[in-house]
């Protein structure tokens, strides 16, 4: 019984109440360059669960689009990426700060770690990186926190 005990306080489960460590991420971010655009937009924590979206345009055609979570479950939290015309692809956490998450997957072909980290109030960074012929390859998104805009009443 003393043995169990042990192991469980060792590998406790992730609880929801520590996935408020990302707050700051809660919201709506945009990144410029040029005709391209990329949104990306967060829900607060609720319920276990971190509920976003990812759209990319160019001038007015879709280049990208993805559905995104980040979850608790078991003894880790999870990135769960769902990109349109792609399978599904989940990275756990492995690096967690009040600023910063990093989550990674090894056996993803590309990317296999995504960061997200907290510059300030109105900016954060968010990358990609892993192997891509051969040699490792890091994209960065830096953005700026931008208003959430709704459908007029």
């Amino acid at each position: 019984m003393l043995a169990l005990s042990a192991g469980y306080s060792l590998a406790r489960p992730i609880q929801a109440a520590e996935l408020d460590k990302l707050r700051w991420l809660a919201g709506c971010w945009e990144m410029r360059q040029g005709d391209r655009i990329t949104e990306e937009q967060w829900m607060t924590p609720r319920g276990g669960v971190m509920v976003g979206m990812s759209r990319t345009v160019r001038g007015e055609a879709l280049v990208e689009l993805e559905q995104v979570r980040i979850e608790t479950r078991g003894t880790g939290m999870f990135y769960v990426a769902s990109p349109l015309r792609q399978a599904t692809a989940e990275f756990k956490a492995a690096a967690v700060s009040a600023d910063s998450i990093t989550f990674e997957n090894p056996a993803h072909d590309f990317p296999s770690k995504i960061s997200y980290r907290k510059l300030g109030a109105d900016s954060l960074v968010a990358s990609i990186a892993g192997q891509r012929g051969g040699s490792t390859r890091r994209i960065e998104y830096p953005y700026r926190r931008v208003a959430c805009v709704s459908a007029a009443p």
